[in-house]
């Protein structure tokens, strides 16, 4: 009896912890508006903060955050510029990453990017996006 009791506590404990668990988080922002691209930001720092697993998608204008020195408004409460906080989020373990279409079509180069985001691959991106329990937000 004492062993069924045991082995009933283990397997709850398992399923607490089991719901319990981060899930993970697909952040895609492509709008150029500082307080679009914050507000994707905050609520990705906040997912990282409550122990979640970040991905952020940087599209069209919202990779020009990503750009060594781009100057760039200050929000408040914080005080800080969109890059300000991506870099907060990568910091935290946010996967961060410009679309396949950014660099080509600005002209940029990877080594115009600051440290901690990469070039998207088109195939990974999708593969995690068809991940159960990946849910979405898009600024």
């Amino acid at each position: 009896m004492r062993s069924t009791v045991v082995f009933a506590l283990s397997a709850v404990t398992a399923l607490a912890a089991m719901s319990a668990q981060a899930e993970e988080l697909f952040v895609n922002i492509h709008s150029g508006g500082a307080m679009a691209q914050g507000a994707g930001l905050v609520l990705a720092g906040q997912a990282l903060e409550q122990k979640a697993s970040v991905r952020v998608l940087l599209c069209d204008a919202a990779g020009d955050i990503a750009l060594v020195g781009k100057e760039m408004p200050t929000l408040k409460p914080r005080n800080m510029t969109p890059q300000q906080m991506l870099q907060g989020v990568i910091k935290a373990g946010a996967k961060v990453e410009v679309c396949a279409l950014y660099l080509p079509n600005t002209g940029k180069q990877p080594s115009d990017l600051i440290p901690g985001v990469t070039p998207a691959k088109p195939a990974a991106v999708a593969a995690h996006l068809l991940k159960p329990g990946v849910n979405t937000l898009a600024f």
